[in-house]
């Protein structure tokens, strides 16, 4: 994974994958399969997935013509709130890309680190063997 500054102030974590090294076909797979990850964490809750490209469209936004679909699922790791700033951090969300030839997976760095190594490794176990 590589580890870039968006916009200058948020950490973002990206994994692209050609379409030949996963074993999903498409962005609607890959949320799946991210939502069976989140199910079988003993922590994590899913809240929803979000469907970017379709709003954007509706919304007649400017849309990369490189990109194919983009959509998110959301889900949270939650396990305290020591302070109301964690509503700021919170929830989490893994974006994923469609392009022509791969798929980009991302998201922003999570400020408790089991909860990155837990997204960072899902995405990593996307790749076929």
């Amino acid at each position: 994974m590589k580890q870039s500054t968006f916009k200058e102030k948020y950490p973002v974590w990206t994994l692209e994958l050609t379409k030949d090294e996963l074993t999903q076909k498409n962005v609607s797979e890959i949320l799946s399969y991210f939502k069976t990850k989140i199910d079988a964490h003993p922590k994590a809750v899913f809240i929803a997935t979000f469907d970017h490209y379709t709003h954007t469209k509706s919304i007649e936004g400017p849309i990369n013509p490189e990109i194919k679909d983009i959509q998110n699922i959301i889900f949270c790791f939650g396990t305290e709130i020591p302070t109301t700033k964690v509503a700021a951090v919170r929830p989490r969300s893994i974006g994923v890309c469609e392009l022509e030839n791969s798929y980009i997976i991302e998201f922003m760095e999570a400020p408790n680190e089991k909860a990155h190594e837990a997204m960072e490794q899902w995405a990593k176990s996307l790749k076929c063997n």
